[in-house]
Protein backbone atom coordinates (compact mmCIF):
# COMPACT_ATOMS: atom_id res chain seq x y z
CA UNK A 1 0.00 0.00 0.00
CA UNK A 2 2.85 2.68 0.71
CA UNK A 3 4.21 1.82 -2.85
CA UNK A 4 1.09 2.30 -4.41
CA UNK A 5 0.48 5.98 -2.29
CA UNK A 6 4.07 6.93 -2.76
CA UNK A 7 3.56 6.40 -6.63
CA UNK A 8 0.32 8.21 -6.99
CA UNK A 9 2.01 11.39 -5.04
CA UNK A 10 5.12 11.04 -7.67
CA UNK A 11 2.53 11.02 -10.28
CA UNK A 12 0.88 14.09 -9.10
CA UNK A 13 3.88 15.82 -8.56
CA UNK A 14 5.30 14.80 -12.41
CA UNK A 15 1.44 15.96 -14.05
CA UNK A 16 2.15 19.71 -12.03
CA UNK A 17 6.28 19.88 -12.74
CA UNK A 18 5.83 18.60 -16.32
CA UNK A 19 2.48 19.81 -17.77
CA UNK A 20 2.58 22.92 -15.97
CA UNK A 21 0.34 24.26 -12.89
CA UNK A 22 -3.25 23.92 -13.47
CA UNK A 23 -6.33 24.57 -11.83
CA UNK A 24 -9.54 23.54 -11.89
CA UNK A 25 -10.32 24.29 -15.39
CA UNK A 26 -7.15 23.01 -16.91
CA UNK A 27 -5.95 26.99 -17.23
CA UNK A 28 -2.13 27.36 -16.46
CA UNK A 29 -1.28 29.34 -13.48
CA UNK A 30 1.67 31.13 -12.10
CA UNK A 31 3.72 30.88 -8.88
CA UNK A 32 4.04 27.03 -9.83
CA UNK A 33 6.29 25.94 -6.51
CA UNK A 34 3.88 27.57 -3.99
CA UNK A 35 1.24 25.57 -5.38
CA UNK A 36 3.13 21.95 -6.17
CA UNK A 37 4.21 22.61 -2.46
CA UNK A 38 0.55 23.14 -1.49
CA UNK A 39 -0.39 20.27 -2.97
CA UNK A 40 2.36 17.93 -1.25
CA UNK A 41 1.18 19.79 1.68
CA UNK A 42 -2.21 18.86 1.06
CA UNK A 43 -1.31 15.12 -0.44
CA UNK A 44 0.45 14.33 2.89
CA UNK A 45 -1.38 16.44 5.77
CA UNK A 46 1.53 17.90 6.34
CA UNK A 47 3.03 15.59 8.27
CA UNK A 48 5.24 13.88 5.27
CA UNK A 49 2.93 10.85 5.09
CA UNK A 50 0.49 10.19 2.23
CA UNK A 51 -3.04 10.42 2.95
CA UNK A 52 -4.64 10.54 -0.84
CA UNK A 53 -6.08 7.37 0.45
CA UNK A 54 -8.61 9.18 1.57
CA UNK A 55 -9.41 10.58 -2.07
CA UNK A 56 -9.61 7.13 -3.77
CA UNK A 57 -12.92 4.83 -3.47
CA UNK A 58 -12.01 1.34 -2.70
CA UNK A 59 -8.17 2.02 -1.32
CA UNK A 60 -9.06 1.80 2.00
CA UNK A 61 -12.25 -0.56 2.48
CA UNK A 62 -15.00 0.03 4.89
CA UNK A 63 -16.81 -3.06 7.10
CA UNK A 64 -20.42 -3.34 6.86
CA UNK A 65 -19.88 -4.30 10.55
CA UNK A 66 -18.43 -0.89 10.75
CA UNK A 67 -21.03 1.08 8.92
CA UNK A 68 -23.25 0.32 11.62
CA UNK A 69 -24.40 2.86 13.80
CA UNK A 70 -25.77 6.47 13.25
CA UNK A 71 -23.69 9.16 11.18
CA UNK A 72 -24.73 13.08 10.98
CA UNK A 73 -23.78 15.51 8.61
CA UNK A 74 -20.39 17.28 8.71
CA UNK A 75 -19.75 18.49 5.34
CA UNK A 76 -19.69 17.88 1.68
CA UNK A 77 -18.02 14.81 0.33
CA UNK A 78 -15.83 14.25 -2.77
CA UNK A 79 -13.53 11.09 -4.04
CA UNK A 80 -12.48 9.74 -7.06
CA UNK A 81 -12.86 6.36 -8.78
CA UNK A 82 -9.43 5.59 -9.57
CA UNK A 83 -5.89 5.95 -8.34
CA UNK A 84 -5.41 7.08 -12.07
CA UNK A 85 -8.04 10.04 -11.91
CA UNK A 86 -6.85 11.19 -8.40
CA UNK A 87 -3.43 11.76 -9.76
CA UNK A 88 -4.42 13.27 -13.18
CA UNK A 89 -6.79 15.53 -11.11
CA UNK A 90 -3.86 16.94 -8.96
CA UNK A 91 -4.41 14.99 -5.65
CA UNK A 92 -5.50 15.59 -2.39
CA UNK A 93 -6.59 19.57 -3.61
CA UNK A 94 -8.40 18.85 -6.46
CA UNK A 95 -11.10 16.95 -3.91
CA UNK A 96 -10.52 19.34 -1.17
CA UNK A 97 -11.30 22.16 -4.05
CA UNK A 98 -14.52 20.57 -5.27
CA UNK A 99 -15.46 20.06 -1.76
CA UNK A 100 -15.24 23.80 -1.11
CA UNK A 101 -17.18 25.00 -3.88
CA UNK A 102 -19.62 22.46 -3.22
CA UNK A 103 -19.99 23.96 0.50
CA UNK A 104 -21.66 27.21 -0.34
CA UNK A 105 -24.46 25.22 -2.43
CA UNK A 106 -24.87 22.47 0.04
CA UNK A 107 -25.49 25.47 2.85
CA UNK A 108 -28.48 26.76 0.89
CA UNK A 109 -29.87 24.46 0.72
CA UNK A 110 -29.92 24.00 4.42
CA UNK A 111 -27.74 20.72 5.36
CA UNK A 112 -26.43 20.66 8.82
CA UNK A 113 -25.64 18.00 11.24
CA UNK A 114 -29.40 18.15 12.83
CA UNK A 115 -31.29 18.03 9.61
CA UNK A 116 -29.16 15.12 7.53
CA UNK A 117 -27.90 12.02 8.82
CA UNK A 118 -27.88 8.24 8.69
CA UNK A 119 -28.47 5.43 10.82
CA UNK A 120 -27.84 1.84 9.53
CA UNK A 121 -28.74 -0.92 11.59
CA UNK A 122 -27.62 -4.88 11.81
CA UNK A 123 -31.11 -5.84 10.91
CA UNK A 124 -30.21 -4.18 7.05
CA UNK A 125 -32.51 -1.38 7.44
CA UNK A 126 -31.80 1.86 7.64
CA UNK A 127 -33.43 5.10 8.74
CA UNK A 128 -32.39 8.86 7.50
CA UNK A 129 -32.91 12.59 7.43
CA UNK A 130 -31.96 14.37 4.54
CA UNK A 131 -32.04 17.64 4.57
CA UNK A 132 -34.94 16.97 6.82
CA UNK A 133 -36.90 14.71 4.67
CA UNK A 134 -37.74 11.26 6.21
CA UNK A 135 -36.03 8.40 4.60
CA UNK A 136 -35.70 4.92 5.63
CA UNK A 137 -36.09 1.04 4.31
CA UNK A 138 -33.63 -1.73 3.81
CA UNK A 139 -29.78 -1.39 2.47
CA UNK A 140 -27.39 -3.85 1.15
CA UNK A 141 -23.15 -3.14 1.38
CA UNK A 142 -20.85 -4.58 -0.73
CA UNK A 143 -18.07 -4.47 0.88
CA UNK A 144 -15.71 -5.42 -2.17
CA UNK A 145 -17.31 -2.48 -4.48
CA UNK A 146 -17.83 -0.37 -1.65
CA UNK A 147 -21.27 0.18 -2.79
CA UNK A 148 -24.56 1.08 -0.97
CA UNK A 149 -27.82 0.44 -2.28
CA UNK A 150 -30.65 2.55 -0.19
CA UNK A 151 -33.66 0.79 -1.08
CA UNK A 152 -37.00 3.08 0.00
CA UNK A 153 -40.46 3.31 -0.70
CA UNK A 154 -40.50 6.08 -3.27
CA UNK A 155 -36.32 5.95 -4.22
CA UNK A 156 -33.76 3.45 -4.42
CA UNK A 157 -30.39 4.78 -5.25
CA UNK A 158 -26.59 3.36 -5.26
CA UNK A 159 -24.16 5.13 -3.83
CA UNK A 160 -20.36 4.14 -2.37
CA UNK A 161 -19.75 4.04 1.21
CA UNK A 162 -15.95 5.43 1.87
CA UNK A 163 -13.82 5.43 5.29
CA UNK A 164 -12.52 8.31 6.17
CA UNK A 165 -10.15 9.96 8.44
CA UNK A 166 -12.65 11.48 10.61
CA UNK A 167 -15.65 9.17 10.29
CA UNK A 168 -16.99 8.07 6.41
CA UNK A 169 -18.48 9.57 3.29
CA UNK A 170 -21.36 8.66 1.24
CA UNK A 171 -20.92 9.39 -2.71
CA UNK A 172 -23.24 9.10 -5.70
CA UNK A 173 -22.64 9.51 -8.99
CA UNK A 174 -23.81 13.18 -9.66
CA UNK A 175 -26.94 12.81 -11.31
CA UNK A 176 -27.95 10.90 -9.01
CA UNK A 177 -26.91 12.73 -6.24
CA UNK A 178 -29.44 15.40 -7.59
CA UNK A 179 -32.22 12.76 -7.77
CA UNK A 180 -31.85 12.06 -4.46
CA UNK A 181 -31.98 15.75 -3.47
CA UNK A 182 -34.69 17.10 -5.54
CA UNK A 183 -36.89 13.77 -4.56
CA UNK A 184 -35.67 14.48 -0.77
CA UNK A 185 -35.83 18.38 -0.79
CA UNK A 186 -38.66 19.25 -3.52
CA UNK A 187 -35.84 21.42 -4.80
CA UNK A 188 -35.95 20.47 -8.43
CA UNK A 189 -34.95 23.30 -10.66
CA UNK A 190 -33.49 25.19 -7.91
CA UNK A 191 -30.37 27.23 -9.00
CA UNK A 192 -28.49 26.49 -6.13
CA UNK A 193 -28.35 22.61 -7.38
CA UNK A 194 -26.17 23.67 -10.65
CA UNK A 195 -23.48 23.37 -9.28
CA UNK A 196 -23.30 19.98 -8.60
CA UNK A 197 -24.31 19.25 -12.01
CA UNK A 198 -21.20 21.41 -13.56
CA UNK A 199 -18.69 19.84 -10.71
CA UNK A 200 -19.37 16.60 -12.43
CA UNK A 201 -18.54 17.78 -16.26
CA UNK A 202 -14.69 18.32 -14.89
CA UNK A 203 -13.99 15.29 -13.60
CA UNK A 204 -15.28 11.98 -15.46
CA UNK A 205 -15.00 9.35 -12.50
CA UNK A 206 -15.55 11.82 -9.32
CA UNK A 207 -18.46 10.77 -6.94
CA UNK A 208 -19.82 13.38 -4.75
CA UNK A 209 -22.07 13.39 -1.40
CA UNK A 210 -21.70 13.90 2.20
CA UNK A 211 -19.12 13.15 4.82
CA UNK A 212 -20.43 11.75 8.06
CA UNK A 213 -19.35 11.49 11.64
CA UNK A 214 -20.51 9.82 14.58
Amino acid sequence: MKKKLSTLAVAACMLLTGCGTMGMNGANGTGGGNILGGILGAITGGTGVVDAITSVIGLDKLTAEQLIGTWTYAGPGCAFTSENLLAKAGGEVAASQIEQKLLPTYQKLGFSSSNTFITFNTDRTFVAKIDGQNFSGNYTFDEAKCKLTLQGMILSINCYAKRELKGISILFEAKKLLTLIQTMSALSGNANLETIGELSKNYDGVRLGFDMSR
